[in-house]
Formats: C-alpha cells, structure tokens, sequence
C-alpha cells in the first residue's frame, strides 16, 4: 500500500484527513506492514469514512487485507442518534466467527506420548470440512432456541457447564436476537451444522504455551510456559454466511429508498433506526448466539476426547471472543458517554483494565485477546489496554491476516508436501482437504509476529504469551 499522503501520528499509527465530509482514517501498524498491505485496503477504509453518522475514525488493523465492503481487520463506530448506519459488509459473512481458548492442566511432557492419537480422536470427534454435518440434529423450533440462547442453551442442553459462562464475550448470549427475521433457507442450511468447525481457515489446535511476555497477566489467565491448551476458530457456519447474503439485497434497497449514496455497493447499508437496519440486527445478532452455542458444543466434545487420554482432568475456558460482529457499546466521545454500534469486521473486542463486563479474575488486568496464527506458525494471547479505548473503541488484531489469496498459495504450495514439511516441525495436522491446507499454508499469510509486535506498539493490546502449534484439526 502507497503511504503517500498519510501522517505518521506515532511509528505505529499513520493518519488521512477528513475530506469532503467523510471521517478521517487511521492505520495501525508498523511502516513495513501498513507498505506490504494492498492498496485494496487503503480504497476500502476510505469508503468506510464516507458513511453516514460515522463517530471518529475509520479505522484498519495490523492484520488488515482486502475483504467484501469493509477491508479484513476494518473497525467503524456508528452513532444512532446521528443517522448511523449498520452494514451487512461491515461485519462479513461468517457472523460472529471467533475463538475458545481451553486452558488445560496438561503440559507438553505429559501430551507428546500422546499427541498423535489424540489428534486422530479429535479428527475423528470434530464435524471438519464444507457443510459438514454434526451428530446433532435440530428442529426449527430447537433452532430458534439456540438463536436466542446462545450457549447458555447449550449448557442447558448438557454441552458444558455454567462455569464457562462468565469466560464468554456476552456470557455466551447477546441479547436482541430475532429468530423470525432470519430466513427459513438460513435455518435449513444450520439444522444439522451445530458443534462443526467448517472450513476454510477454521481450526481446532493443540498449542503449548512457548513464551510469557508478561507475568502479571499470565498468572491472572492461568498460564504457565509448557503448558497446554487448545483453541477452537469459528463462526455460525451455514445459517451466518446465509443472513449476510439475504440482508445484503435488503439493506442495498433501504439505501435507495432513504437516498443513502453508497461509495461501493458492497457497503450496502440501513440506519440503525431503520426498519430495515432493525431487522438485520435481530438477524445478526441470532447468527451471534448460533456461533457463541456452536463453539460451546464443540469445547464440550474436545474435552470428551481429552478426558479418554487423561481422565477427571478439568478443562477450563480461558475466554470466548468474537470477530466479525456489530455491537452496541458505551465509549467516550469527547466526554461523554455515548451508545455507539461498533463494526468489527476481522477485529476483536479488546476492552482494558476495570471495564465491568469483564470476569472478576481478569478485571485488573484487561480482557484476554487472541490472535489466532496462520497453522503451522503460532498465536497469541494478549491483554485489552486502557489506551485502547480512545485509540480504537477498544478493538484489535484478530489473526496474522492473509498476505496472498487461496488462489495464489495453491499456486505455491502442495498440500500433501506442506503436511509432511509440518510434521517434521513437530506439528501435526489431519484434514480431508490437501487443497485446503495448500489455501492455508503458513507463507500465506503475514507474520504473526509482526502483527502482535505492531497491535502492542499501537496501544491496541499488550502481548501475554506465545503459543505454539502441536496439532491442528483443519475441514
């Protein structure tokens, strides 16, 4: 991407003014990241600036890559009251994808015996690959409990336990969902998706904890260096990807219908006030409980699994966040408090120290916030900071971000090659997709790396711990 014409405010955070009544623009990251960025992104944030009762900046992440309307790692805050707008492409397709982090007691010592038939029962165990489907069978009626439930209805369906709760964004249930704005071909499409992972750059992994970065806030998480944990990446599967598709038509004819001039009509778009923008919020927010429920499921089937290796050994929730939403939210707009619906379109929620919907445990610290590598490399645990608010309404990195497309890494890489080069790494992955592993080779996508080095130096959030992989489940 040219930085021609950008500000550089600090070495991690570079400016376009306002013009023409668009909002301004931020860019987070280092010099060297923000440059090898496609110039897609650079278009697309700009348009994002042109919308309508935008408050702040319009901003883009250290991992951000072009996406559909909004770039990849894009984050926009609308304010009601001022006309602002919700936007089926400022939250993407695959509504509410994020990550579970499981804690386990378990160390590398005692898993190496056992990794490689551990991860063929988890293979076996987890639903993985496109419209894969799961053991579980739901109703219409069953689907539209698990809309409004979230995973508080998967605890009560015997996935789980309470326990978890307080350690998932919402306490694994937003409220405001609205089953019957969601189409019956969505609610077709998720009947026999619940407790799938999916495919694509979707994952469950086995990880060691590798490095601390900060002690405080490892022993506030409960992490050790040695230690085991795993993480499970997705989304609301086929009923998400099918309530952007519908609402996109939806809300590109209420943008006609209220005069809204669109810079790109993939931003297609309705006031949050808006009939139309109402019902796509119900819509959202069900697809945001589908996602928060089936990743419930699927820690409960990972522990199962576990438990056949080392039995009456506990399995706890680190914490459960998502990417890929819209949120109302109170922030701080010079002074005042103000109810803002916060895109987050490939960027996560990274409120910091004292904020009140935080666990006990982790209030003084900040929440935990995840960036999930490429398979292969490693992720990250980092902690929400209190400059992060004013910064960036409390958002940051979600993952490493692509740097190339699928279509060019199949170009470069061979799946079956990949996984052999892998094992030798000591990582070892079973999929039934050497194409899809090909799509998400390591060298696809940026350094995670650089992008936790940048989230931290940007004020977004601070690294806790590096996390390497040991096994991934890939669709």
């Amino acid at each position: 991407m040219n930085l021609d014409g950008l500000e550089q405010i600090t070495p991690y955070c570079f400016a376009a003014p306002a013009r023409g009544g668009a909002a301004p623009i931020r860019f987070f990251g280092s010099r060297a990241l923000l440059e090898a960025m496609d110039e897609k992104v650079r278009e697309q944030i700009t348009h994002v600036a042109r919308l309508p009762g935008l408050v702040g900046a319009a901003m883009a992440m250290p991992d951000a890559h072009w996406g559909y309307g909004f770039p990849i790692g894009g984050v926009a805050a609308f304010d009601p009251e001022e006309g602002g707008v919700i936007s089926a492409g400022g939250v993407g397709f695959d509504i509410s994808c994020g990550i579970r982090c499981l804690r386990t007691p378990f160390t590398l010592a005692q898993l190496s015996p056992v990794i490689a038939p551990l991860a063929d029962a988890l293979f076996r165990a987890i639903p993985a690959g496109l419209g894969e489907q799961g053991r579980l069978k739901l109703s219409l009626p069953q689907l539209d409990e698990a809309m409004t439930g979230g995973a508080q209805w998967a605890i009560a369906q015997g996935f789980g336990r309470d326990e978890d709760l307080p350690f998932i964004e919402e306490r694994g249930r937003i409220a405001g969902a609205a089953p019957e704005h969601v189409s019956t071909h969505a609610k077709e499409r998720q009947k026999a998706e619940m407790g799938t992972l999916g495919s694509g750059n979707h994952y469950l992994e086995v990880q060691v904890v590798e490095r601390i970065h900060d002690q405080a806030a490892a022993r506030a998480y409960g992490l050790r260096e040695g230690q085991i944990l795993v993480a499970i990446h997705c989304g609301s599967r086929g009923l998400g990807h099918q309530v952007g598709t519908d609402y996109l038509v939806s809300l590109a004819h209420a943008a006609g219908r209220l005069g809204i001039t669109l810079p790109d009509r993939e931003l297609a778009c309705a006031p949050i006030r808006s009939p139309e923008g109402a019902r796509y919020l119900g819509a959202m927010n069900a697809a945001i409980n589908i996602a928060l429920a089936n990743r419930q499921i699927l820690a409960h089937l990972t522990r199962d699994v576990f438990a056949r290796f080392f039995p009456r050994q506990p399995i706890d929730t680190l914490y459960d966040v998502s990417h890929n939403t819209c949120k109302a939210e109170e922030h701080i707009v010079q002074g005042v408090a103000k109810v803002l619906y916060v895109h987050r379109k490939g960027a996560t929620r990274a409120f910091g120290p004292g904020h009140a919907d935080l666990p006990a445990p982790y209030r003084a610290i900040g929440q935990p916030v995840i960036i999930g590598g490429s398979m292969g490399t490693g992720s990250y645990v980092l902690a929400g900071t209190a400059t992060s608010e004013a910064q960036s309404f409390s958002s940051a990195s979600h993952g490493a971000g692509r740097a190339m497309s699928r279509a060019q890494a199949l170009k470069r890489w061979h799946g079956r090659a990949l996984i052999d080069e892998l094992a030798r790494k000591g990582i070892l992955i079973r999929t039934k997709s050497f194409r899809g592993a090909a799509e998400e080779a390591p060298g696809a996508y940026k350094d995670v790396e650089a992008v936790a080095e940048a989230t931290e130096s940007a004020g977004l959030a601070r690294r806790v711990a590096f996390l390497r992989p040991k096994a991934c489940i890939k669709g």
